[in-house]
C-alpha cells in the first residue's frame, strides 16, 4: 500500500463565479468545468438529488489542483460560518508565491482581506494570511533568497 500525492483540495462555495475569479486572480488556471449529477455521485458523497457545478483549477506548473463545487441541490441551509486562524478543522491553503506584496495588493483591490501584515519570518520567508470570498483563507509564502 502506498500513497502517491494529494490529488486535489475541494472547496464548496455558494458564489462560484466569485470564488473562481479569486483563484484566477491569484494565478491558477481553469482545467475544466462541468455539471455533475446522478446516482453515481450520490453514492460517493452520501447525498440524494445531487446537482452541482464543478470547476477544476490548476497551478501553472501542474503540481496542485483545486476543485470548486457549487451545489445547486441539495443546498446547505446554513450561512457561511466565518472562521479564524485558530478555528478547528481544515483552515487554510498555502501557496508559495513570488512578489507577495503585488499579489496581496491585487487580491485586496478585488475585495480580499489581509488578516494582519506581511511578516518576515527569520529572513527565510515573507508570510501572510488573506481571506477571500466565502471566507476562504489563503496563506501566502514568498521565499527570501
Amino acid at each position: 500500500m502506498k500513497i502517491h500525492r494529494i490529488d486535489h483540495v475541494g472547496i464548496i462555495v455558494k458564489d462560484l463565479p466569485a470564488a473562481k475569479a479569486f483563484f484566477l486572480d491569484l494565478g491558477l488556471e481553469v482545467l475544466g468545468e462541468a455539471e455533475v449529477k446522478g446516482e453515481w455521485v450520490e453514492r460517493i458523497i452520501g447525498l440524494t438529488d445531487v446537482r452541482q457545478t464543478v470547476v477544476m483549477l490548476g497551478m501553472p506548473d501542474g503540481q496542485a489542483t483545486l476543485e470548486l463545487v457549487k451545489f445547486h441541490s441539495p443546498s446547505d441551509e446554513k450561512a457561511i460560518q466565518q472562521s479564524f486562524a485558530n478555528t478547528l478543522g481544515i483552515r487554510h491553503i498555502a501557496f508559495a508565491v513570488e512578489d507577495i506584496e503585488a499579489i496581496v495588493a491585487k487580491l485586496k483591490s478585488k475585495g480580499a482581506e489581509l488578516f494582519g501584515e506581511i511578516q518576515n519570518y527569520e529572513n527565510a520567508y515573507k508570510l501572510c494570511y488573506v481571506r477571500g470570498p466565502e471566507g476562504i483563507i489563503l496563506e501566502l509564502a514568498e521565499k527570501i533568497d
